[in-house]
């Protein structure tokens, strides 16, 4: 069966469509069939997008539209998309490997909704004018006081980089899409070569609703693409969301030309089940959640702490429920978790799960590759116990399905447990008493905290990192701010 988009054989520049020499096969990680010939962009490829989101910028009209007129393009930009749903998903599962129910709930839906609060945001932004003050002359302190005040303005930065992942692609793509143009920057959108077609529909929908040669470019490509973003002076700011190691490479490139960085990296985040927890809903969240498009999410809770009191059963539900769990071809809805993206990320996986038994942790369940998946990049859902905060598998981020089981006896040991960590993005707490879990997670140093798995809606909210997770935040009412600058203009009254 053909996949949808993978026909698309060139990028996306300055309001065309431009051929490319070079050609990168695609793979199903399910079935490591090759899904579509994509076509690769190189530093010529950069150049002309780079130049063209520059001329967008400097002389074009959309940073000189109203907020309402760019959000009416950005309406039809919505709609766009949601006439494409089915088919931009059956790409994701095809091109990510991510089981379905995950695929339209999380990495089509959620985007689209993200698109229109932010639509909603912007509605309410405007200018802000300060207080009327008087001072006296300085050119004549005797004189007659001067009367004036000062309005705020907020201004597009100017040319963007986006450099996105390959776990949640769409999600991603439209989390530099969305705020980069509707605060009236131009954009260039480097995807991972892993999921070039879930950026270069993107290019499809932007030639479809009319925005302006140049507003939004795609361009795929290796290292030499993304050096040449982060580097050149005419981008004003890269937004990337990927790992911490490509995050810190980024700000050493983007260092020297002074620009802006916003940066959403990994995590180890812990969720933390206190005695008083319902444990059989717990464990099963637990699983749930190490299962989610097979554990690659920088924000999943894959540090488990659990009260030493519940452990034990907690523990034992958690295995049953995993052993339970369907892994297999996303093609089939019933599956419940697909592969890994490459075979390079399961043998990364494998490393760690090996690292965690040399370490003396105690493997519960899986620890290899499921029965009777031959062809794919298929792993166990994996779990251990009788882990230490101070084990590797404890401290870096996996990207697979594997959770490690850490023992406490007191509120206080568990927030430093979750505290004892170069990330900070997420964490979580299951509890019956929801007072204090809200007292716990004003103590926890991390972007965001679930209590009892919180709203199950994000659309509203600002999301993003301490310490290594990242710098910014995207989402929420102030997630244009990241893309503006403020500007001061200052007038006298009365003359």
């Amino acid at each position: 069966m053909d996949v949808p988009f993978t026909d698309i054989d060139r990028l996306y520049i300055d309001g065309r469509w431009e051929a490319v020499a070079g050609r990168d096969a695609v793979l199903n990680p399910a079935t490591e069939a090759v899904i579509g010939e994509a076509p690769v962009g190189d530093a010529a490829a950069a150049q002309a997008a780079i130049a063209a989101a520059r001329r967008a910028f400097d002389s074009g009209p959309w940073p000189r539209m109203t907020m309402a007129a760019r959000g009416e393009v950005m309406r039809r930009m919505h709609a766009a998309f949601l006439a494409r749903r089915e088919r931009i998903a059956a790409l994701i599962i095809a091109e990510v490997g991510c089981a379905q129910g995950i695929t339209y709930a999380m990495q089509v839906d959620v985007p689209l909704a993200h698109l229109l609060s932010a639509l909603d945001h912007a509605s309410r932004d405007d200018s802000v004018r300060l207080p009327i003050e008087t001072v006296a002359d300085p050119m004549n302190p005797a004189g007659p006081r001067i009367i004036g005040g000062t309005t705020v303005v907020r201004e597009p930065v100017g040319v963007v980089a986006g450099i996105t992942g390959y776990n949640f692609p769409f999600l991603l793509n439209l989390a530099k899409i969305v705020p980069a143009l509707l605060a009236g920057n131009t954009l260039v959108l480097k995807p991972s070569p892993f999921t070039p077609y879930s950026a270069l529909l993107c290019g499809e929908v932007a030639d479809e609703i009319g925005l302006p040669p140049g507003v939004l470019n795609v361009v795929t490509g290796g290292p030499d693409v993304g050096n040449l973003l982060t580097t050149d002076p005419r981008v004003d700011l890269v937004s990337f969301t990927g790992s911490e190691g490509v995050g810190a490479a980024i700000m050493a490139q983007a260092a020297p030309t002074l620009k802006r960085v916003h940066l959403e990296l990994g995590g180890k985040s812990a969720l933390i089940v206190r005695a008083d927890a319902d444990v059989e809903k717990a464990a099963l969240s637990a699983v749930a959640i190490l299962s989610v498009n097979c554990g690659q999410g920088c924000a999943l809770l894959t540090r488990l702490l659990v009260h030493n009191s519940v452990r034990p059963a907690f523990v034992a539900v958690a295995k049953a429920v995993a052993a339970s769990w369907k892994i297999g071809d996303p093609a089939d809805p019933g599956v419940l978790m697909g592969p890994l993206i490459r075979e390079q990320q399961r043998a990364k996986v494998e490393r760690f799960i090996q690292t965690g038994r040399d370490e003396g942790a105690r493997l519960v369940h899986g620890g290899g590759r499921p029965a009777g998946l031959d062809k794919g990049y298929f792993t166990d859902l994996t779990l251990f116990d009788d882990v230490r905060n101070d084990m590797t598998i404890a401290q870096e981020e996996i990207f697979g399905p594997v959770g490690a089981v850490i023992g406490f006896d007191t509120d206080d040991e568990a927030i430093a447990i979750s505290n004892d960590s170069r990330f900070g993005l997420n964490g979580g707490i299951v509890t019956a008493d929801a007072a204090t879990a809200y007292e716990m997670a004003l103590q926890i140093r991390a972007g965001s905290v679930a209590i009892n798995g919180g709203t199950g809606k994000m659309s509203y909210a600002p999301i993003g990192g301490y310490k290594r997770s990242g710098i910014g935040r995207e989402y929420g009412p102030d997630w244009l701010r990241e893309y503006q600058h403020e500007k001061s203009i200052f007038y006298p009254i009365g003359r």
